[in-house]
Formats: structure tokens, sequence, C-alpha cells
């Protein structure tokens, strides 16, 4: 296989079709939602978690089978029935019309892989095994929720103020980054994590403004 190109895709707003209804569904829409996408999903009938996604405005529902009129508009598409005829079908017609597509459990008509992913905040850690196995990219995200913890959230959140107050104060990008690495390598992060934002709010201003 060759290597693949990661990326992070903008789906706000995009409409994004999710193609069958059970509990593998359900989790392909919540995945969607949380980038804001417009989720459509297509089945005969919808498992309890998929229904209420729907009921509270989460997910439209094209109640029926699947047909290529469904893919109009779509930015990108998840197949994730139980029939490998239809998936296959959903991949065809995706790929007629360029729209990446994810056929869950069948790599082989895969445009691109759904990784299992870590998330604090605005720190997103994707982590891929190719398709080839997801129970080990499983095991490696539990290793990285350990070792990145909930307090990259509000660190992450302080260092964009910083970021934001260095690109009002400053034109030059050689001392903005100057300002950024001294930051990185501060003592910021523990001060976070020790939950004292005031004097982690302190040591901004201090190294920002000098």
């Amino acid at each position: 296989m060759n290597g693949l190109y990661p990326v992070f895709l903008s789906l706000a707003e995009a409409k994004c079709v999710v193609v069958g209804g059970g509990e593998v569904a359900a989790r392909k829409i919540a995945g969607l939602r949380v980038a804001g996408a417009a989720v459509m999903v297509v089945a005969p009938k919808l498992c309890p978690a998929a229904m209420e996604q729907v009921e509270v405005g989460e997910a439209q529902w094209i109640k029926g089978t699947f047909t290529p009129q469904a893919l109009d508009g779509a930015t990108l598409v998840i197949a994730s029935t139980d029939n490998s005829e239809v998936n296959r079908e959903v991949a065809s017609e995706a790929k007629a019309r360029n729209i990446p597509v994810n056929v869950v459990d069948q790599p082989e008509l895969c445009g691109f892989y759904v990784p299992s992913v870590v998330r604090r905040g605005d720190l997103v850690i994707a982590i891929s095994t190719s398709g080839n196995s997801p129970a080990i990219a499983k095991r490696v995200r539990k290793n990285l929720e350990k070792e990145f913890g909930p307090e990259w959230e509000p660190y992450l959140e302080i260092m964009g103020q910083a970021r934001r107050m260095a690109l009002c104060l400053f034109d030059d990008q050689k001392t903005r980054e100057e300002i950024f690495n001294t930051l990185a390598e501060s003592d910021l992060f523990d001060l976070v994590k020790k939950g004292d934002m005031q004097a982690a709010q302190k040591m901004v201003t201090e190294i920002v403004k000098g």
C-alpha cells in the first residue's frame, strides 16, 4: 500500500452523508457533528442512538434505501451498512463524483480512513493504522489519552491567547517566534496543570510584553 497523506478537514456546515442506521453510523454521526458538519443519514430504519440524534437535530434522516441522489452536493460520505453490496455501491457512486468515501470494515473500498482520535479542546491527535488494525489504533489512543490529560485544553487556550496578543503587538515574525518558543519552553504548562491560571496569565503577559 502507498503511504497515506494525513489531513484535517474543515467540515463546518458541509453536507456529509452517512449510509446506514446502526450503532456504527451513530458514532460516525457524532464524530461529524463535532466538526460542525451538516449530516444526512440514509437508512430504512435507525438504531435508538441514531434516532435520538435525528430527533435533537444533529442529523437529517432520509428514510429508505440508498440512491445516488443522496450524494448530491455531498462533501464526504461514510458507508456503514451491514450489506457489503450496498457499501460497494455507495463507494462506487462517491468515487464517480470525486467525493471522499469511507467504507466501514472494507478498507479496499476506502478513499480515506477515519482515524482514532484524542481530543483535548483544540488539541487533536489522530491515529491511523491505514485500515490494518482498528484495535491497535484504539490501544495507541488509550495510551495517548493518559499522556495528554485534560489540562491540555486550557493550556492550548492560553497559548492561543498569547499568540493573538503577540500578533497584535509585534509585526516582526522573528520576534513573535522567539516569544512563542519562550512560552513553549517555560513553566506555563506546569502552572496550568496545577490550576493556577492567575499565575499562568501573569507569565504570559510578562513574556509577551517583555
